[in-house]
């Protein structure tokens, strides 16, 4: 709360007068909604359009940074497609950032649809860490799995940071990525420039079933979190050097039978973290229709109810929103510095609510084809630098802002 206090007050001058506007370095937003789309363009370094939410941000990314293996003869039936997203973010601002070049076979020209991935290409994953305000960039070494095993992998990996000064009030000095698999971690630290893989400490699970892990992993309090939607969420340290697991179950009457399917299951559970803290948000599929809100307890072993508000009464004076009905509302994400505000999806509208005071803040038109994911924005983040991740650099433009600093899946049980 300290942290959350301390943030909105610094943040407040920086932010005045960019209501509905685009940011820049030196004034930003106190969080984003960054898109988790990255497009590769033809130019020479990072943009980054930051707004302030319920606009969405966006980012484009250099295309000639993203290491691939050429390009493929026009003549072959073969397009190449370079896939960026947004992988995940820190509790501190930085993003990590995933490149995959892509190959497709389409026999008659880019003016056809593809048929399918071509079968000859290897995919390779390029990935960056980027300071959203600054604009400057990390580039990773290549994984130590081979390029298809990277590429399982790639789709749950975290980014969490670490600082041994200013007790967590400060820019980072240190930071990981991690993924796991099986009972093994792989991950990389900024410390040693290296990735490596190294044995993860079991935890104990209440029941002998496996865990379908959603493709997002949480940072919060030096700890990376992976989430089952139908039963609970793993935690554990990347910077430890030996990592233990911790098992936390959903509400109980959130927890699913074993093997349960419901393809829509993530538009109306999520997980995330606001104030500094894990929350999970839950749109009732069955009447009576509710919103439910809790949060992890310091311990991270229960969840505590904060909310529980029923949209139909919340939509009565917002005469446009229809009654609530199955499948009708889902969750876009939390408001990551107030606890209290859910910003929901309903009828391509984004309808923010304040479950405290049980009302409709804002309603507008969802700006964007790509989800988001939120990103808080600290007051010094226009100020620091990505913690050094090793002794290569290979790029350093003019200005602060366009430096380049070269540091060269699924999992179950």
């Amino acid at each position: 709360m300290a942290f959350r206090r301390r943030l909105l007050g610094l943040s407040a001058t920086a932010a005045g007068g960019l209501r509905r506007s685009l940011a820049t370095a030196a004034s930003h937003p106190p969080w984003a909604m960054m898109s988790v789309t990255v497009e590769a363009v033809g130019a020479p370094r990072v943009d980054v359009r930051l707004a302030e939410p319920p606009q969405v941000s966006e980012l484009c990314f250099p295309q000639h940074l993203i290491k691939t293996r050429g390009s493929p003869d026009p003549a072959s039936g073969v397009l190449q497609k370079l896939a960026g997203v947004v992988r995940a973010v820190s509790g501190d601002g930085l993003l990590l950032l995933s490149y995959v070049d892509l190959r497709f076979t389409a026999p008659n020209g880019a003016e056809q649809e593809p048929t399918g991935f071509d079968p000859a290409h290897v995919p390779i994953v390029t990935r960056f860490v980027c300071n959203p305000v600054t604009r400057e960039l990390s580039r990773l070494p290549d994984s130590i799995c081979d390029p298809m095993g990277d590429l399982r992998c790639d789709g749950h990996m975290g980014l969490v940071t670490g600082a041994d000064r200013g007790h967590g009030q400060g820019p980072p000095d240190r930071f990981a990525l991690a993924v796991l698999h099986g009972n093994m971690m792989i991950r990389f630290l900024s410390e040693t420039g290296d990735w490596e893989i190294v044995e993860v400490s079991p935890c104990r699970l209440p029941l002998a079933r496996r865990m379908d892990l959603c493709p997002e992993a949480h940072a919060v309090g030096g700890r990376l979190w992976w989430v089952d939607l139908t039963w609970g969420a793993i935690s554990a340290d990347p910077f430890s050097d030996r990592p233990e697991l911790s098992f936390v179950q959903l509400p109980t009457r959130s927890v699913l039978p074993a093997g349960a399917q419901d393809e829509d299951l993530a538009s109306y559970r999520r997980v995330g973290v606001s104030e500094g803290r894990l929350r999970y948000v839950e749109v009732s599929q069955e009447e009576p229709f509710l919103i439910s809100s809790f949060v992890l307890d310091e311990e991270g072993g229960d969840w505590t109810l904060e909310h529980r508000v029923v949209p139909n009464k919340i939509w009565g004076p917002s005469m446009w929103i229809p009654l609530q009905m199955k499948g009708t509302t889902s969750i876009v994400l939390m408001d990551p510095l107030n606890a209290n505000v859910v910003y929901l999806m309903l009828m391509s509208q984004i309808v923010i609510v304040d479950m405290e005071r049980e009302e409709v803040i804002e309603s507008c038109p969802y700006g964007s084809d790509s989800s988001c994911i939120p990103c808080v924005l600290p007051p010094w983040l226009g100020q620091s630098r990505i913690p050094s991740a090793g002794k290569k650099d290979v790029e350093k433009n003019k200005t602060s802002a366009d430096v380049l600093v070269r540091s060269d899946g699924h999992y179950k049980r």
